[in-house]
């Protein structure tokens, strides 16, 4: 097992770039760290191109996960460790992993999240980590939500991200492909129309479109959904958090 004790390693350079959305572009890669996100991957059977770990993690590696990637292991010392992650105690194990290519048709059965512009990286992890909780197929994120790569957003999945298909696409392209395979697309807004989301009766397999935080869906998306629905408040706050929303959503519907 080769051991990387600096940082201006050549290895470690690029690995270093994957915290960038240029550098994980560029190489079609993405780091994740942590034992529990790593152990998912392992179970989901992606490709996992390296494996990093410190001498804590060597000592400590309850679930066998070097065993199971020794070629693809480095040890790396804390230094190195800390260098590399995103968080004020590095866990001490990274995994650098090939990004999934884009099927070129997509069968869209069953119930899906669609995030229209939301920005936020935690609650895209979120929604994300809550639509593998209520079942759902998968989720679609526009092209300009935040980037699943992103070490905020994996973190917020925790692994989720190996459980659903995730796609990025223009969302003018997805509406009318999920209604050609007749699944009805239900977008979140208030107005005249919009309904009351109890007074739904939602049939098996639909999409649902949660808007940006702070503008809500593109308006040119508006037209082109089923139905609009909308939480009631009964309290003073004039809005949900649009994580808390979807998933009071994903759960009811």
């Amino acid at each position: 097992m080769d051991y990387i004790t600096s940082v201006k390693n050549e290895k470690i350079k690029e690995i270093k770039k994957l915290s960038t959305v240029k550098g994980r572009r560029h190489q079609h890669l993405y780091l994740i760290e942590g034992e529990h996100l790593v152990n998912e991957a392992l179970k989901s059977q992606v490709n996992i191109k390296e494996l990093l770990v410190t001498e804590n993690f060597i000592n400590h590696d309850e679930h066998h996960i070097i065993k199971q990637l020794y070629n693809q292991t480095t040890q790396i010392s804390d230094n190195v460790a800390q260098h590399l992650s995103a968080l004020v105690t590095p866990p001490g194990i990274f995994a650098v992993i090939a990004q999934p290519t884009t099927p070129t048709t997509i069968n869209y059965q069953g119930k899906w999240l669609v995030l229209d512009q939301v920005q936020d990286p935690g609650n895209v992890g979120t929604m994300i980590r809550t639509a593998d909780a209520a079942g759902y197929q998968g989720v679609v994120l526009s092209t300009d939500s935040a980037d699943i790569y992103a070490p905020k957003v994996q973190r917020a999945m925790q692994g989720s991200q190996f459980h659903l298909q995730l796609l990025r696409a223009d969302l003018e392209q997805v509406i009318p492909a999920f209604q050609k395979q007749k699944l009805p697309v239900y977008g979140t807004l208030v107005d005249d129309q919009a309904l009351n989301y109890r007074q739904l009766t939602a049939p098996e397999e639909f999409a649902l479109i949660m808007g940006n935080e702070a503008h809500g869906m593109q308006a040119e998306l508006i037209p082109l959904v089923d139905k609009n629905l909308y939480i009631p408040l009964v309290g003073q706050a004039e809005s949900l958090n649009v994580a808390i929303a979807a998933g009071i959503l994903m759960f009811s519907l």
